[in-house]
């Protein structure tokens, strides 16, 4: 059995650890209060815009896009999402074990062929032990989410897909359900698909809105309002997974936190009866040795 100093030493050090965990807690719940204020006073705009998209698309008009356009995939980007630092539960060690599902699926491709956009240091270092090549360091964004930033990200992935270098875009990330669940999700990017931005926006869209009359007339044309709304959907998008990625992460470093501090309570009590089972031992060998030194 442990001495009494050792017990007491060790109720000190879990003490302490304690402290540790539980302000961790109160950082992340403090981060995330700010983050979802800022996907509430994104959802606004990103409705509207959504809506405006959908009874666009509802008319008969024809268009054309290079954003619609479907290809043989010869070239993929990735983009894996995650966080800068760690005790965050399996958070970030469940994006990459899905980045390395997807890259499994693009194996035949071959390496040159599969270009990877680590947002988040985690992930950006599970790329390298992979043996691939990250094209670019996103940490700014990943600890720091900015529409500017996500914008040139996605300015840039949809360059490179109008001009051909790429012929597909798949985003890995985490959604917030709530604060004890953040889905893993693996959703294409590029191309667009325009029905799956129908079906969404109208998820979210109430009764009167989906009845919209679409019997107006429209300058300069459906076609070239469609053109200019798919670059801010698509911008938009990535700005929206950053800020899902982001509450994700404070949600489950939140509840990793809140665990760690429940086991610290746990140890704490199981240490101080083994403390005080070990005094009592101590006092009453002492006094049967005085009772027993008495006798002779």
């Amino acid at each position: 059995m442990a001495s009494l100093k050792e017990v007491k030493n060790r109720i000190s050090s879990v003490k302490s650890t304690r402290q540790i965990t539980s302000a961790m807690k109160m950082v992340a719940s403090a981060k995330l209060h700010k983050v979802q204020g800022r996907i509430e006073n994104m959802l606004p705009y990103q409705r509207k815009l959504n809506e405006i998209l959908t009874n666009f698309l509802r008319t008969d008009a024809s268009f054309q896009s290079p954003y619609t356009e479907k290809r043989p995939v010869t070239r993929v980007a990735v983009v894996a999402f995650s966080s800068n630092s760690s005790l965050c539960g399996a958070f970030n060690s469940n994006v990459a074990k899905m980045l390395e599902r997807t890259l499994e699926d693009y194996q035949s491709l071959g390496k040159e062929n599969i270009l990877i956009y680590p947002v988040g240091r985690k992930v950006e270092e599970a790329v390298r032990k992979m043996g691939y090549v990250s094209q670019g360091s996103f940490q700014v964004m990943a600890d720091k989410p900015s529409y500017v930033e996500a914008y040139g990200l996605a300015e840039k992935l949809m360059r490179e897909f109008v001009e051909k270098r790429i012929d597909h875009v798949e985003l890995i990330y985490h959604h917030f359900k709530s604060m004890g669940s953040q889905v893993l999700f693996r959703e294409n990017y590029l191309p667009i698909d325009l029905t799956q931005v129908v079906q969404e926006a109208e998820e979210g869209m109430p009764e009167d809105a989906r009845s919209f009359n679409n019997d107006y007339i429209v300058e300069p044309s459906v076609g070239e309002l469609i053109a200019e709304l798919l670059p801010k959907v698509l911008s938009q998008k990535i700005f929206t997974v950053l800020l899902d990625s982001s509450t994700s992460e404070h949600a489950a470093r939140m509840l990793a936190m809140q665990t760690a501090t429940d086991n610290a309570n746990e140890l704490i009590q199981d240490l101080t009866k083994q403390y005080n089972k070990s005094r009592q031992q101590a006092i009453t060998n002492e006094l049967l040795d005085i009772i027993g030194g008495s006798l002779k």
